[in-house]
C-alpha cells in the first residue's frame, strides 16, 4: 500500500491510500472536519465523514498530473511507469501545483 498526505493550502486536509490491487481511498483527516470553515479539496469530493474509493485514481487527482511529453519527461527523470499515476501524482504534485492542493508522498512504516 502507498499513501500520501493531501495538503490545502499547506494544511493536510486528508489521507489519498493505493491499495494492493491497485484501488484508491481518500478520507478527510477528523480534524480537518473539526472545522467547519475548512473547505472541501474538490467538489467531487466534498468534505464528509466517510471514506471515498474508486477502482482508479479519483478524477481530480488525475488532472493534476502532467500530460503528454511533460510526462514522459518526469517519467524520465523519475524512473517512473507512464501508467504509475500514483507515483506521477506524488512525484509532480510536492510543491507547485496549479491549485491550493499538493501531495506528500508518506514512507510505508512497517
Amino acid at each position: 500500500m502507498r499513501q500520501a498526505a493531501i495538503l490545502y493550502k499547506g494544511t493536510e486536509a486528508g489521507m489519498l491510500q493505493q491499495h494492493d490491487d491497485g484501488s484508491f481511498t481518500f478520507r478527510y483527516l477528523d480534524r480537518w472536519m473539526a472545522d467547519p470553515d475548512n473547505p472541501p479539496i474538490s467538489l467531487t469530493l466534498p468534505r464528509s465523514q466517510q471514506e471515498y474509493h474508486s477502482p482508479y485514481l479519483f478524477p481530480f487527482f488525475y488532472n493534476m498530473i502532467p500530460e503528454g511529453t511533460n510526462r514522459q519527461v518526469v517519467c524520465k527523470a523519475e524512473r517512473l511507469d507512464a501508467n504509475d499515476y500514483f507515483g506521477i501524482l506524488m512525484s509532480t504534485a510536492r510543491y507547485d501545483t496549479v491549485g491550493a492542493i499538493t501531495v506528500k508522498k508518506l514512507e510505508a512504516s512497517v
